[in-house]
């Protein structure tokens, strides 16, 4: 059975109803980045930090998986898939994807800010400001910020080079290290892209098709395209 690997992005969940960061019209139209996603803030102003998340919370237990999401899980009737999400909600899972790798944590989860390890599921969208882990220490959004460390890139590179088939979606590959992940699999190895815009595949050689379209309306199309052309 042939490996797939799903690299997904903001896009994805844009047709969702998602805000996104880096639209003119995104989240990060009427905030700072400075001031609710950097580990200075977490410290400086924890109200503004823990609102800003709650929002983002209550936003996405409003929304649904899209044709996108459904579509990359139909994959793993035909292949072993493994997805690859910038995305920090859930809507991958709500699809039916089993196994899925959030780069840059997950909205749902809280952590400790004293173990990076002690992570707890949120019940509902509301994170207390006083809220306490089982270590007795305040708990932050399991997010990671700017300027902090990209914990499961490592494991993401490693799915990456086992990929027969990557498949990318929603994604401008601008963000990194997140975006040199394209660059992980191994030579020869066919590379589809769904996105409307012009991700930077600079030193990328193996993209096979690019459908400058958005994730809810293309995706479904490539992923016939594949199982078509792959499934055994």
């Amino acid at each position: 059975m042939k490996k797939i690997v799903v690299f997904t992005g903001a896009g994805v969940s844009a047709d969702s109803g998602l805000a996104t960061f880096r639209d003119s019209d995104g989240l990060w139209a009427n905030y700072r980045i400075e001031d609710v996603c950097t580990p200075q803030a977490l410290i400086n102003n924890r109200a503004q930090v823990i609102e800003f998340y709650n929002i983002r919370r209550k936003e996405l237990l409003g929304k649904a998986p899209n044709d996108g999401h459904i579509a990359i899980a139909r994959l793993e009737q035909y292949f072993d898939v493994e997805v690859v999400t910038q995305n920090v909600d859930d809507l991958h899972e709500r699809a039916g994807s089993t196994k899925v790798t959030h780069l840059h944590g997950e909205l749902k989860k809280l952590r400790s800010m004293r173990d990076e390890n002690a992570v707890y599921p949120i019940e509902g969208w509301e994170q207390g400001l006083e809220d306490r882990g089982a270590d007795g220490a305040l708990l932050r959004p399991h997010i990671v910020f700017f300027g902090e460390s990209v914990p499961m890139f490592d494991k993401a590179t490693r799915i990456a080079a086992k990929a027969d088939i990557m498949l990318v979606v929603g994604t401008s590959l601008a963000v990194y290290p997140a975006a040199s992940l394209i660059r992980y699999v191994p030579s020869g190895t066919p590379i589809y892209m769904v996105d409307p815009g012009e991700p930077d595949v600079h030193g990328v050689y193996n993209l096979t098709k690019h459908l400058r379209m958005r994730s809810a309306e293309g995706t479904p199309q490539i992923v016939d395209e594949i199982i078509a052309k792959y499934a055994k």
